[in-house]
């Protein structure tokens, strides 16, 4: 049976759950508690959870009520009984939202029955967890799409910046740390014969990748996803933008998708080492990435960020200034609408490289708009790895999509890059920038869309998916009336 497949047997059982008044966000989370159980059997480090809430206990209980109370004593006290950091960690304030015995009988049952392992033996754990977070991000009323990027656009983010063993990477806004996985994953791929070597693996699995993250469930998320991969990393439950976030600090890398927003009641961060505070929260994580990396001409980023951050004033300004002085921002590219879970939100991904000195590092900016005459993407327009191809021929100067993890070494060629015809591919000069107040909010091509008739495909595709919502919920209306009586 494939990791797909798998998965949509976990996330189908959540139907037979809801009459127990459980979401799919409360879902996932509950998955995870009893998932890790059943991990630890499969991965061989049963001995590491009190004898009493080891998954072959568990699963040998005959009575239901019998398993549901000791499951409930499990979740209040394995957090202090358990030695292990990372489990200390995801069973922290854990609880369970489900409230008949007999459906936490059906989960454990379900669970112990699937075939965790294709038929050559690969492990398939990780992939299933990974799937199971992008079908709840997928599901609007779970909320969890904040905290889940798009994987066709990390695995291209990844493969641009092609990171290298012995490399720190970090997400200081992690979520379930999707970008670092991607990034381990692409270590694996790569470099898959030296991956092998013990002191190599051991670098790689247990202090190369890090990541912080203030939500609680999705910080648990996040450790059961690394663990679920192989990986002890260190994920922080934590506030980069206060005094914390000061120490995070020397990285060879960092992929992030900020939070979007503004801090409650518009405060300041805490932080007293940003020159520019201010309260919106891209501003000054994209103040924290580039301040992160280690200044020696090649530690490179490259972030998920709000067009408000490419043209805002005041701080905005001063702070896209220093970016430019202190890091060569040498690529912008101009995401299509869609990809995110929040409709209509506008998205770029600003790719850059920390110099060796503070001033004068940007020379020029290239520019690649997927955004202007492109298609919404949508459930009727799927988002793929393939919707990057030519963005990612124009960013490495004619290496193709297929071929950039084996041929491409994250070098930037201004030469190779200019040979490349694209329309939607443009180099505009620091000198340029500078005569537009330092806003970045430039590079789209002209959009034809009030000439043409089919571009109303977006709003139509827009009004369709929220049509389709308003009846789900109605019919949920329905069932709880007709419950009530």
């Amino acid at each position: 049976m494939s990791a797909q497949e798998i998965s949509a047997k976990l996330w189908n059982l959540c139907n037979i759950l809801r009459d127990d008044g459980v979401t799919y966000h409360q879902y996932l989370n509950e998955l995870t508690f009893i998932l890790f159980l059943k991990l630890s059997e499969i991965k061989g480090f049963e001995d590491e959870i009190p004898e009493g809430y080891r998954w072959t206990h568990l699963k040998s209980i005959k009575d239901n009520k019998t398993l549901f109370d000791t499951y409930r004593d499990l979740l209040a006290n394995l957090a202090t009984q358990a030695e292990n950091p990372t489990i200390q960690e995801i069973y922290t304030n854990a609880s369970t939202t489900l409230r008949k015995p007999v459906n936490l009988r059906t989960l454990v049952t379900s669970i112990d029955e699937l075939d965790w392992y294709e038929e050559h033996d690969r492990d398939m754990m990780g992939d299933i967890y990974e799937d199971l977070l992008e079908r709840n991000a997928g599901e609007k009323k779970s909320g969890a799409g904040q905290y889940f990027t798009p994987r066709p656009l990390i695995n291209v983010m990844v493969d641009l910046l092609a990171p290298q063993l012995g490399q720190k990477w970090h997400d200081p806004a992690c979520g379930t740390f999707g970008f670092m996985i991607a990034v381990n994953q692409y270590l694996l791929e790569k470099y898959d014969y030296l991956y092998r070597a013990d002191e190599v693996r051991n670098f790689q699995q247990n202090e190369a990748l890090s990541g912080v993250e203030l939500v609680q469930d999705a910080h648990r998320l996040a450790l059961m996803n690394a663990k679920l991969h192989g990986l002890d990393s260190t994920i922080y439950l934590n506030d980069t933008l206060t005094d914390f976030g000061k120490s995070l600090r020397g990285y060879d890398g960092v992929l992030a998708n900020p939070p979007f927003g503004t801090k409650k009641g518009g405060e300041r961060p805490t932080r007293d080492d940003f020159t520019f505070p201010s309260s919106n929260k891209q501003l000054n994580f994209l103040q924290h990435i580039y301040r992160s990396l280690r200044k020696n001409g090649k530690a490179q980023a490259a972030v998920v960020l709000p067009d408000n951050v490419l043209f805002e004033d005041g701080d905005g300004q001063k702070i896209r200034r220093d970016l430019m002085d202190k890091c060569n921002v040498h690529t912008i590219l101009r995401l299509p609408t869609g990809i995110f879970y929040a409709a209509g939100v506008k998205t770029n991904v600003l790719f850059f490289t920390r110099g060796k000195t503070e001033t004068g590092n940007t020379q020029n900016v290239w520019y690649y708009d997927m955004r202007t005459n492109m298609p919404s993407f949508g459930k009727r327009t799927p988002f793929t790895r393939t919707a990057f191809a030519d963005f990612a021929k124009a960013y490495t100067g004619g290496i193709s999509l297929e071929d950039v993890q084996q041929a491409y070494d994250g070098s930037i060629d201004d030469a190779r890059r200019g040979k490349i015809d694209d329309e939607r591919w443009r180099c505009i000069s620091r000198e340029e920038i500078a005569k537009k107040n330092d806003s970045l909010d430039i590079g789209l091509i002209a959009d034809d869309s009030l000439t043409k008739s089919e571009d109303l495909a977006e709003p139509i595709e827009i009004a369709r998916e929220a049509l389709a919502e308003l009846e789900e919920i109605t019919k949920e209306l329905n069932a709880i009336i007709k419950e009530l009586g």
